[in-house]
């Protein structure tokens, strides 16, 4: 492949668990234009036996904005990647297609499953196994819940963006940043760790191949296909972890820094060019996710601003709405609360009754409860924000012990980067210089894989190398013409 495909154009999909988007990137001259072509809403929905993502409202918006894609790029679009959310999966039929909706990590089926994993393969073991960290939402235990309900383990599964990516040209695989996240990679290879299927009786063949960033897997060949400006187009496995995307387009040398990718949750970390799985690291839970190129995302999941978002769906429906930017002008300047909450609390990890699960905690740290009227939305807006500025900076001042870097820089990118009460007192807490990335920063890294990609810069062991995607995540940084826009 070559630079660009001839100044074709290329379209990322970024599946949010709250909101997606489908980009155009076209050339103008020698530069490149991104376009979000269509945005659209995703929640979970409840139904009797779970909470489920509504698949058919997911593809059928990825499919929208596709077909809009191409009625604007008459030059022909060279390929299409697609990324999102970890950990959620499709079960398929013999035919490809979903025996059931995909459950929602948030499902609270894997609480009694994650306590028969560990009986049989203990938190430790695990950790040594594949230096992911211990979250009851990875699929490693998201499997075992479906073995206790009876699903049939040897039914073939296939994480979301990737099933996306399936739909389109056939092929099932599990790219390599995001199969880590499964909690079920052997540390320091590109492969299912056999030990855990075997262990706890699931079928290491239902598992799709892993494959590497950038790996290119044939051509559209559904529909879309009949649409001129998809006849040659390419469907790329991006880093299909939108965080591990986003850190992708992160444009920093040297290694004096760290980064968080803010939104629905905040991922805190660092990158390495190898594993660590030390006892420090085990004991703060700390995870080693795939990043672009071989390397690792050094990091530690913190309850982003989903937490607030409950908040605010609780105040709506008892007839109190606040905008997220009416939350933020409000608290730039109320004082700290006098102690944060711990934002990580199990019972804050779960939907619903989250106002409710902060007022318990505060009561039990000797604090006033906090009311519906008057200011108590913005009291309780404060004491989120600055209880995640409090979490930032202790998980970074342990990625600094443990990982041995002397930390200087903070790269705050995603939807959260827009915060500007947030991203203050993370500069304050951490005493960090902080430097604001975009808000489509999965987008932009998504778009970095595909162009390295047609580079010819890739191997079958890491894929696309880290430096060719540096290299055009700071080009497209720097060009005033890559700044979004929405259609």
């Amino acid at each position: 492949m070559k630079s660009a495909a001839n100044q074709k154009a290329l379209v990322a999909v970024d599946l949010g668990a709250q909101s997606c988007r489908v980009s155009l990137l076209r050339w103008i001259g020698s530069e490149p234009e991104i376009e979000i072509i269509h945005r659209f809403s995703n929640a979970p929905v409840s139904a009797n036996n779970g909470l489920h993502w509504d698949l058919e409202t997911i593809l059928d918006g990825v499919m929208f904005g596709l077909r809009s894609c191409a009625a604007h790029a008459p030059e022909g679009i060279a390929s299409v990647a697609i990324d999102g959310w970890a950990v959620d999966y499709v079960r398929l039929d013999e035919g490809g297609n979903p025996v059931a909706p995909p459950f929602c990590y948030r499902d609270a089926r894997t609480e009694e499953a994650q306590k028969e994993v560990h009986a049989i393969l203990s938190a430790s073991r695990l950790y040594s196994l594949t230096g992911i960290q211990i979250l009851r939402l990875n699929t490693l235990y998201q499997l075992y819940a479906d073995k206790l309900a009876g699903f049939d383990p040897h039914s073939p599964w296939v994480n979301l963006p990737e099933f996306i990516t399936c739909r389109l040209c056939g092929r099932r695989v599990s790219e390599y940043t995001n199969a880590t996240h499964t909690g079920l990679v052997r540390l320091g290879t590109q492969r299912w760790c056999d030990e855990i299927f075997q262990e706890l009786g699931l079928d290491v063949t239902a598992a799709p191949e892993i494959v590497p960033s950038g790996s290119v897997l044939g051509p559209i060949s559904t529909g879309l296909a009949s649409l001129s400006a998809f006849r040659e187009t390419q469907v790329i496995v991006p880093a299909c972890h939108d965080t591990a995307s986003a850190i992708a387009a992160i444009p920093a040398i040297g290694d004096d820094w760290a980064f968080i990718s803010s939104g629905t949750w905040s991922l805190v970390g660092t990158v390495l060019d190898a594993s660590c799985v030390t006892d420090d690291a085990r004991s703060m839970n700390f995870t080693n996710l795939g990043g672009v190129g071989g390397k690792i995302c050094f990091l530690k999941n913190v309850n982003g601003m989903w937490l607030l978002r409950q908040c605010m769906d609780e105040w709506k429906q008892q007839g109190v709405c606040w905008t997220l930017e009416d939350l933020i002008s409000g608290c730039a300047s109320l004082p700290a609360p006098a102690v944060p909450i711990d934002v990580n609390d199990p019972q804050l990890m779960i939907p619903g009754h989250a106002i409710d699960n902060i007022n318990s905690q505060l009561e039990r740290l000797g604090q006033p409860r906090l009311c519906l009227d008057g200011s108590g939305p913005l009291a309780l807006a404060n004491t989120i924000f600055h209880s995640m500025a409090a979490r930032y900076a202790e998980v970074l001042a342990r990625i600094g012990e443990i990982a041995g870097k002397k930390l200087k820089r903070l790269f705050i990118v995603g939807g959260g980067s827009q915060n500007a009460v947030l991203n203050r007192i993370s500069a304050e807490r951490t005493g960090l210089e902080v430097i604001l990335g975009s808000k489509e920063s999965a987008t932009i890294g998504n778009f970095a894989v595909q162009l390295a990609t047609f580079e010819d810069d890739w191997s079958p062991s890491t894929g696309v190398t880290a430096s060719s995607v540096a290299k055009w995540a700071e080009r497209m940084s720097a060009n005033s013409l890559a700044q979004f826009s929405d259609r």
